[in-house]
């Protein structure tokens, strides 16, 4: 006679034996702090499967796919901790829309520094290739103005194109660095070097005001020209250039600040 006994997970056995989510998110609005944590952890373990699953939807559009499980798990913390039970509805209709809307708040912020404008990526080419000539040429570093009349272009678009190769270069590295296992065990130092690079990036873009996070992406994502993107903020072309180098001034001071600080020799 066969055996047809069912093979189930500790987690699903659970699921199966013990209180709904719900259950438990109403028992620990009324609970102690110690028992309300409990609860709520067991909720969010209950649920990291389909942070898990959400977060692969969003797999090979550029981001690491542990980055978004991570920002999917935190959204999960978060819905666990702002469900409201006598409001009605399952845990799993409030967390879903939840753990969403944080991945794509995450793409709109972070996105632009994996794909850059098409523009940009032509503009960091020709730069490369002419500051190698120029540096060559003068046997010292170009400045910006000897770049710009060599390309025929703003000094501005040099600017522009030089946070667009240190963005871009970083997540390449971070590709490179943490292709396969023998890279995650440091192999390649240069390509952590880059990853904090991105990760610099990323914090100072996190801190801007959200005017200056609205430049960022209307210049970078959206390619807008400077006159559009006056027009979308209310002031004169004038005051976005200005504001365009004082965003990227701080960005670059950003990285060359986490650069520093990291090679800086800890005090024992």
């Amino acid at each position: 006679m066969s055996d047809h006994r069912s093979f189930t997970s500790p987690r699903e056995a659970r699921r199966v034996a013990g209180p709904s989510a719900e259950e438990l998110l109403v028992e620990a609005s009324t609970a102690g702090s110690a028992d309300r944590r409990h609860l709520l952890d067991e909720v969010v373990v209950r649920h990291l499967d389909l942070a898990a699953r959400m977060a692969r939807q969003y797999a090979g559009r550029g981001l690491d796919v542990e980055d978004l499980t991570q920002v999917a798990r935190l959204a999960l913390c978060k819905a666990a901790h702002s469900y409201d039970p006598d409001a009605g509805g399952s845990f799993v209709a409030y967390a879903a829309p939840t753990m969403l809307g944080e991945i794509k708040r995450h793409f709109r912020d972070t996105g632009w520094l994996v794909r850059p404008p098409r523009r940009l990526q032509e503009m960091r080419a020709r730069l490369r290739v002419v500051e190698e000539e120029l540096r060559q040429a003068a046997h010292e570093e170009p400045s910006e103005s000897d770049l710009a009349d060599a390309l025929d272009v703003e000094v501005a678009d040099v600017r522009e194109a030089r946070l667009c190769d240190a963005a871009y270069h970083a997540v390449s590295m971070e590709a490179l660095a943490y292709g396969d296992s023998a890279r995650r065990a440091g192999g390649w130092d240069g390509g952590y070097e880059r990853v904090e690079d991105r990760m610099a990036l990323r914090a100072a873009l996190t801190g801007l005001s959200s005017r200056d996070r609205l430049i960022v992406r209307l210049r970078f994502v959206e390619e807008r020209t400077q006159s559009e993107i006056a027009a979308v903020i209310g002031v004169s072309q004038m005051q976005v250039s200005r504001l365009l180098t004082r965003i990227m001034a701080g960005l670059r001071a950003s990285i060359e600040d986490a650069r520093e600080s990291s090679t800086e020799p800890s005090v024992a």
